[in-house]
């Protein structure tokens, strides 16, 4: 099962998500200790949601102790293979700079990576780097764009908090800014489900 964790990036307030997959406060218990010797023996054979679920036992530090480090190595492995959860939980790595050197670069690029294959955690962690500043000026405009797809793409479980931040941009927009966010939305979906995207 998929959970979130909430965190802060720098002194401004963000919602930056994680995705595990293991619920938080749970002891490992026999099964689960199986189970993630089976995920480690898929994540040594290549694969990248198994290098992904022990990204997240790593992150978490669920059946092994937590270690950024390996977590990052692990996020790594299945970014570098096109797996877009995991290029979303490495980007959130280099912003937290756990495991990896904080480099909002190297989130911001992770982020787009996943957002270009639709990932709504990530469309959203762009929007609010774009609100912090962390990455270079503030830009209330691609902010609302990027919490606007987030919040057309996301689970049920997310809609309301990334339709939320969303509205929360907006009422920093002029009617004309507004009016280009939502047209860079538009034109950014369109792009997207031009090159397939679903």
């Amino acid at each position: 099962m998929l959970t979130k964790t909430r965190r802060r990036l720098g002194g401004f307030l963000a919602a930056l998500l994680v995705v595990g997959a293991v619920a938080c406060g749970e002891k490992p218990t026999v099964l689960k200790e199986v189970a993630l010797a089976d995920v480690r023996v898929k994540a040594n054979a290549g694969d990248a949601g198994a290098q992904t679920s022990l990204g997240v036992a790593y992150d978490k530090g669920e059946g092994v102790p937590q270690d950024y480090t390996q977590a990052a190595a692990w996020y790594r492995k299945a970014a570098e293979k096109g797996y877009a959860v995991a290029q979303d939980n490495l980007g959130q790595m280099y912003a937290l700079g756990q495991g990896v050197s904080q480099d909002y670069v190297q989130s911001v690029e992770w982020w787009r990576k996943a957002a270009d294959q639709g990932y709504a955690g990530a469309l959203y962690n762009l929007g609010v780097m774009y609100s912090s500043g962390q990455d270079g000026p503030q830009d209330y405009v691609e902010s609302h764009k990027w919490h606007n797809l987030a919040a057309s793409r996301a689970s049920a479980e997310d809609q309301k908090q990334y339709a939320e931040s969303r509205d929360a941009v907006a009422k920093l927009l002029t009617p004309k800014q507004l009016a280009d966010a939502q047209q860079r939305a538009t034109a950014w979906l369109a792009a997207f489900e031009k090159r397939g995207g679903r």
